[in-house]
């Protein structure tokens, strides 16, 4: 168990670099509603920060999470500023905790499960780590909730891309795959295979099966900005979207394993210029 005092703080960062974040955090959403979307996007970080933190064992982990989620729910004051904020932010704008307690789902499942023996496995994962991001940013914004399917469809190519990239890291720091394991089975190789310094043509495989599912879902997400009222939001989502085709794009040529796949320069200013357009 955490030695932690109730007044102490359960934060802390894990280690991993920020600066390698994929995606911009809310630069076109209105500035009256991205105090919130940020409040909202520091309780992530730092629940993540958590759950990644090859320091803590799962129960001190779970421990810190559940604080978390007592100061968000108003059960205690104190030992999450991240959730404070988030609890004030949520009381400003008449919203529920829905969004902000299924990441904590995510989380705890981090602090315990390793590994994923199939992608309809992995995808449910994703329901609570990454669906509850864009339902958020929608439902502050007040949009039709017709649009989830799209957006989820958008967060969960989003979640795997980094997965993706993150792969060899997650394996290596934390030992947790979130590579099927029916399709690592199926190209005749295990999580081991991870450990190599460049990508196996049997890991390839899988690299490249997930893609293709990966690329499904991005279609899906096309949908998204043209269901939006708000013309940031639908700019946004715009940029957002072709930002994950070309990073898709960047996965099937390199390989995550020599070094990190990632977006360039050039990719933002092609995915702003490309929204731009759409909405023109």
């Amino acid at each position: 168990m955490s030695t932690m005092m109730p007044s102490d703080t359960v934060e802390l960062w894990s280690g991993k670099d920020r600066r390698d974040e994929n995606f911009p955090v809310g630069v076109l959403i209105h500035p009256k509603l991205r105090p919130h979307v940020h409040a909202y996007y520091s309780f992530a970080r730092n629940a993540d920060d958590i759950a990644d933190n090859s320091s803590l064992t799962p129960e001190q982990k779970m421990s810190r999470l559940d604080r978390m989620d007592m100061v968000l729910s108003g059960a205690v004051t104190s030992g999450s500023p991240s959730a404070s904020r988030l609890r004030q932010s949520l009381a400003e704008m008449g919203m529920p905790a829905t969004h902000a307690r299924e990441l904590l789902i995510a989380f705890r499942q981090d602090a315990t499960k390793a590994r994923y023996a199939s992608w309809a496995e992995l995808m449910e994962y994703c329901r609570f780590s990454a669906a509850p991001v864009g339902r958020f940013v929608l439902d502050l914004h007040r949009e039709d909730r017709a649009s989830w399917p799209a957006s989820d469809a958008l967060c969960a190519a989003l979640q795997v891309l980094n997965h993706l990239q993150d792969c060899a890291d997650d394996w290596r720091n934390l030992q947790r795959c979130y590579l099927p394991t029916d399709m690592l089975t199926d190209a005749g190789i295990d999580v081991e295979a991870l450990t190599a310094p460049k990508t196996s043509p049997e890991l390839r495989r899988v690299f490249d099966a997930m893609l293709d599912k990966t690329a499904a879902l991005n279609e899906a997400a096309t949908a998204l900005p043209h269901q939006l009222r708000s013309r940031r939001m639908r700019l946004e989502t715009g940029m957002i979207t072709h930002l994950a085709q070309r990073l898709h794009r960047h996965l099937r040529r390199g390989d995550p394993l020599a070094g990190r796949v990632k977006l360039r320069k050039s990719d933002f200013v092609a995915a702003f210029i490309v929204g731009a357009a759409r909405l023109a």
